[in-house]
């Protein structure tokens, strides 16, 4: 078997890379905190969330003696096909589902499905285990409630970035607990080795928001906080995204690889010349990516 980067490239995207190069040549790209003070700095420095028509429901769920916030969104035309549980990104210690209903507000239009975003509690001041504990309570209290509440049981979960990251440890935590509600996963280049111990973990080893989100973890390569680790048998089909020049390229090749090697389904799409965070930037390559997820995610919760 021939395997090359390149070959994992869809060529209709080749005319893409000229104009996304240009992009990121006058956008410059962006980089994490060194240090609590700069988080701090970079929090202040947000823009507060652009807000979506029709807005989205604030709810608080819960699932046993834990509850967790989170925003809803119902699609304006139909009846619901499916729901989507969204999981933010921000490095575990910024971002807000308020910041992601807009996007939220075109996924659930476009695929007539319900978003359920969740507003996870963020590092430092509440480290892991705290965001993928109320993670899971949302995805348990879908399991539960969402034939009721909104007349289907197509569930499907995905993230952006640390949302990956926090989607894939919410899928071990349920298969571990023997619930399989979950028909589909995508993972937009999360981060999945946060230990530093593999060759892709090193390349983000001395990062600060690692720091901030490990708190006082005992074992970093413990499955439930640097999900390469765990074993990823009877997850189901999974979607991963990722640019060819993420500084977690490899991190999501490994991800693939293991999810590859248990049985699961997993596809796998590379990005050229796209860099982290890239679906959220106004190219023409992030369009084609959002494309590809829209139609992947319409066949799973289809099926």
């Amino acid at each position: 078997m021939k395997l090359g980067l390149s070959q994992l490239f869809d060529p209709r995207l080749i005319p893409l890379v000229d104009s996304t190069r240009a992009f990121y040549e006058k956008r410059g790209m962006g980089r994490g905190p060194s240090s609590w003070n700069e988080l701090l700095s970079i929090r202040d420095a947000a823009k507060p969330p652009a807000p979506s028509s029709p807005p989205a429901v604030a709810e608080v769920v819960g699932h046993g003696d834990r509850t967790v916030p989170v925003r809803i969104h119902f699609p304006t035309s139909i009846v619901p096909r499916g729901v989507f549980l969204d999981i933010h990104g921000g490095g575990f210690y910024m971002g807000s589902a308020a910041g992601s209903d807009v996007r939220n507000r075109e996924l659930a239009d476009t695929l007539g499905i319900v978003v359920v975003s969740v507003d996870y509690r963020l590092a430092p001041e509440n480290p892991w285990p705290a965001a993928p504990d109320d993670c899971e309570t949302a995805a348990l209290w879908l399991a539960e409630h969402a034939a009721d509440r909104f007349g289907t049981r197509r569930l499907a979960i995905g993230g952006f970035s640390a949302g990956a990251t926090l989607a894939m440890t919410t899928l071990v935590r349920l298969r571990d607990r023997g619930v399989a509600a979950f028909n589909a996963a995508v993972l937009q280049f999360g981060t999945y080795d946060l230990s530093g111990q593999t060759p892709s973990g090193r390349l983000i080893a001395d990062e600060y928001f690692i720091e901030a989100y490990a708190g006082q973890a005992p074992d970093r390569t413990h499955p439930d906080f640097s999900p390469v680790y765990a074993d990823p048998a009877n997850l189901p089909p999974v979607l991963i995204v990722v640019g060819e020049e993420d500084i977690l390229l490899r991190d999501n090749l490994a991800m693939a690889a293991q999810l590859s090697a248990a049985g699961v389904e997993v596809d796998l799409c590379v990005y050229p010349a796209a860099p982290h965070g890239f679906t959220g930037h106004a190219t023409a390559m992030a369009s084609a990516a959002l494309d590809d997820l829209h139609t992947w995610l319409d066949g799973q919760l289809g099926q």
